[in-house]
């Protein structure tokens, strides 16, 4: 049995991380309002926009269409959206996960795979491997302070710009959706090239394949409004992510107090037997000193 004194330093220790994790799961709740309130803003009009993109980019030729250009796949970019920070239990995991077996999958078909680290932990994690392209941008863990879309817009130009003059043949993004405060979707989604709608027999998406009345140009729907779409999803991603990241946190930590609330009431348990036993020991000396004096 551990000693009193070990047993009182393993209590203060584990109390002062309960309490760590107790202001951490605080600290991520308020984010996570912040954060919530701006993807459920968003997700409605990005989700719309990009059903219409679909929809445009199907409907232009091979010559208009820069962006949905379906060419032979050698060379694909995977975008790593993840956080800066950790403690948000299995989070950033399971988006390199996601992206192991991806890649693994495409080099076993003969194709080059490059990562786009957005989140220092992505970069912590591919700076040294194979799939680490020395041109590409490193300052991805940047987006995260002050996250809007004028930091993220340029990103977007970025990855079009490597799809459009030939760099890669298709851009994913691999990144963890926010459905509620406990549960996190990790999603792999076609960035580039815009992917045409999906087959369906249904009504519903019959009637969202229309032929759209394109005002005041074709040249200039391309132009504009497509590129402003695809950034819009971007940041889409990104504020999926960022909701994700603080929900995954605070459950963790919600996790971890709890843990550290168990294990107290075992040590104190642990405590009082071994206070209990040094007293017991403590008599027994002193009753028999008082019996040998007797003696």
């Amino acid at each position: 049995m551990p000693s009193l004194k070990e047993v009182r330093s393993r209590i203060v220790s584990v109390n002062s991380t309960k309490q760590i994790t107790a202001a951490m799961k605080m600290v991520s709740a308020a984010k996570l309002r912040r954060a919530q309130d701006a993807i459920t803003r968003m997700r409605p009009y990005a989700e719309k926009l990009q059903q219409i993109l679909s929809n445009v980019s199907a409907s232009l030729d091979s010559s208009e269409g820069k962006y949905s250009q379906q060419r032979e796949v050698k060379k694909v970019l995977m975008v790593a959206i993840v956080s800066n920070r950790g403690l948000a239990g299995a989070f950033n995991t399971q988006v390199f996960r996601q992206i192991r077996r991806t890649a693994t999958q495409l080099e076993s078909e003969g194709k080059t795979v490059h990562i786009l680290p957005l989140g220092k932990k992505a970069m912590d994690a591919y700076r040294r491997t194979k799939y680490f392209n020395a041109d590409l941008p490193t300052d991805g863990a940047s987006l995260y302070d002050g996250l809007s879309f004028d930091k993220v817009a340029p990103k977007a130009e970025l990855l079009m710009e490597l799809f459009a003059n030939g760099t890669y043949d298709q851009i994913v993004l691999v990144y963890n959706k926010f459905k509620n405060a406990a549960v996190q979707i990790l999603s792999e989604e076609q960035y580039l090239p815009v992917a045409p709608p999906k087959a369906d027999a249904s009504a519903k998406a019959s009637a969202s394949k229309v032929d759209y009345i394109m005002e005041p140009s074709r040249e200039e729907i391309v132009e504009n409004i497509i590129p402003k779409s695809l950034k819009i999803q971007l940041y889409k991603a990104m504020l999926d992510s960022n909701a994700a990241e603080h929900g995954a946190r605070m459950t963790a930590m919600h996790k971890a107090t709890d843990n550290a609330d168990s294990l107290l009431k075992g040590l104190k348990l642990t405590y009082n037997k071994a206070r209990q036993a040094s007293i017991t020991n403590e008599i027994l000396e002193i009753v028999g000193g008082a019996e040998a004096l007797k003696g």
